[in-house]
C-alpha cells in the first residue's frame, strides 16, 4: 500500500485529505493517471496540473519517480507569496 495525501485546496476540491492505495503504479505519473481517471476534477486538480507540486517521503520530486510499497506521495499547489 501507499499513503496519498492531498493538501491546501485539494482537500476541498477532491473531498479528502488522504487515503491508502495499492502500490500498483509503478510511477507517480502511473498514479496521477489512475486519480485523474476518477473524474474532472481529479483530471482537472492533479493529471493536468502543470504546476503540481509532488513530494515523495518528505522530498519535492517529479512525476517520472518510482513508487513502492510503503511510500508516502503528497500532492499540493504551488505556494504562491509576496
Amino acid at each position: 500500500m501507499i499513503e496519498v495525501l492531498y493538501f491546501a485546496s485539494f482537500r476541498e476540491v477532491l473531498g479528502q485529505s488522504q487515503e491508502s492505495l495499492p502500490a500498483e503504479h509503478g510511477t507517480i505519473q502511473g498514479l496521477l493517471e489512475a486519480l485523474g481517471a476518477r473524474g474532472e476534477s481529479w483530471r482537472e486538480a492533479l493529471l493536468e496540473n502543470q504546476n503540481l507540486q509532488i513530494a515523495l517521503n518528505h522530498d519535492i520530486t517529479h512525476r517520472h519517480a518510482q513508487i513502492k510499497a510503503g511510500d508516502e506521495i503528497a500532492f499540493f499547489p504551488p505556494v504562491t507569496g509576496g
